[in-house]
């Protein structure tokens, strides 16, 4: 009976609801409600965390991009700066062909022969030299277009074609002259084996000049003194800004009379018989070419190409003209007009053959 009591109380118990404080129910709900904010929370701090990260994987992959397009670039760029190098220092030929064949080699000497232009005589030398070692030379042409200038680097290149005539006795010279060929240039062309030229080419101008200014008479109007200390009595000739000395003119004169007669002997060495009686041949005119044959300065009429094709027998021509590259025209330009301007106001008078 005891038993069956017992029972009945714990199904009791059991079946009995529990009622708590209504306390405790709010506080149940509180944290209900305080676990769905901080899930929410969650779930956007996750959420921004989540943008902050692909916003800086974004970044860090742009990042990553333009580096390698950059080095990219920058690699093209220098394989372009490389190839342009490449072919100033070794310069293609224009016609590849030439390269295995016999060809005509034409060397250009234009404009003002001077140590510092590209008619030097480094320059002509050093594309004469190898103009002649190449074994498919079969003549060398030099095409003149100059008014002429310094002596001395004229003689440098008179001297050297005769020693290459010389060295190498079967590949003949021939001087074509284009618009111009006068003085200093003509000083070079007597050296060929045979002149051409254009019947209204420049020719000529055999003589010797030297020039300059006197600013006496301007410093007396201006009431300007000139003051110089030298040692040797005529140290200082020539210069502008001192009366000029009758001594001195004649020196000077005297020492222009000995270039031209090295000059005359130059022309006559590689002319020779050819060489007309005209007593005006070595005054310093100039003529056309058409006239020049007939005093002997040139031979006939004709083009490089004609040479190259009729004369030498080898219409293909390789250019062995040496040239500036870049960097030194831009320097030349940059820097030596302005020196050259002052060099040839303030300067003694420089000498030329013309």
């Amino acid at each position: 009976m005891s038993t069956w009591n017992n029972n009945r109380e714990q199904e009791t118990e059991e079946d009995t609801p529990y009622v708590g404080n209504l306390d405790d129910i709010d506080h149940i709900e509180a944290d209900a409600q305080d676990n769905k904010a901080f899930n929410k929370l969650s779930k956007k701090a996750n959420w921004e965390q989540k943008m902050i990260h692909d916003l800086a994987f974004a970044s860090i992959k742009e990042q990553r991009t333009k580096r390698r397009w950059g080095n990219f670039f920058k690699f093209v760029m220098l394989l372009y700066i490389g190839v342009i190098i490449a072919l100033v220092i070794y310069p293609l030929d224009s016609d590849l062909e030439v390269l295995n064949k016999n060809h005509t080699a034409l060397i250009n000497v234009e404009g003002v022969i001077a140590s510092d232009s590209a008619a030097s005589a480094d320059k002509i030398v050093s594309s004469l030299r190898d103009a002649f070692k190449d074994e498919k030379t079969k003549g060398v042409i030099l095409r003149m277009n100059t008014p002429g200038g310094s002596p001395v680097q004229s003689g440098y290149i008179n001297d050297e074609v005769y020693r290459l005539k010389k060295k190498y006795p079967d590949i003949p010279v021939y001087a074509v002259i284009s618009d111009v060929c006068a003085s200093g240039g003509y000083y070079i062309a007597a050296a060929a084996d045979e002149i051409y030229a254009d019947k209204a080419s420049i020719v000529g101008s055999i003589g010797v000049i030297m020039n300059g200014f006197g600013f006496v008479d301007a410093m007396k109007t201006l009431g300007i003194s000139r003051r110089l200390y030298t040692s040797g009595e005529h140290k200082a000739f020539l210069d502008p800004f001192s009366p000029q000395n009758e001594a001195e003119v004649k020196h000077i004169n005297s020492t222009l009379k000995n270039v031209h007669e090295q000059f005359i002997a130059v022309v006559k060495k590689g002319r020779g018989d050819k060489l007309g009686n005209d007593p005006n041949l070595f005054s310093g005119y100039f003529w056309t070419g058409e006239k020049a044959i007939e005093l002997g300065l040139v031979d006939k009429l004709g083009s490089s190409s004609y040479v190259a094709r009729e004369i030498i027998g080898e219409e293909k021509i390789k250019e062995f003209s040496h040239e500036d590259d870049i960097l030194e025209r831009f320097s030349k330009k940059l820097g030596a007009g302005v020196s050259a301007i002052l060099l040839e106001v303030f300067s003694p008078s420089s000498l030329e053959i013309r």
